[in-house]
């Protein structure tokens, strides 16, 4: 391998918006980052929908007796 080539790498700690900071190692200095694996809903089970203008139950009443079987 060449010398002086390579970036440096080293420990960093990555922050979440919600707060929550992961220590990892990175040729970058910090990373910020906006979800992660204490709030993304996959992994915490809790699903959040929003509703814009009815297109829930607009889905629900097009679709909904195909889904309950």
């Amino acid at each position: 391998m060449k010398k002086d080539i390579h970036p440096g790498y080293h420990k960093i700690s990555v922050v979440c918006a919600c707060g929550n900071e992961v220590e990892t190692g990175s040729v970058n200095s910090e990373m910020r980052v906006e979800i992660c694996s204490a709030c993304h809903p996959f992994f915490t089970g809790k699903q959040k929908l929003i509703d814009t203008a009815g297109r829930v139950e607009k889905f629900l009443k097009k679709y909904g007796k195909t889904l309950a079987k």
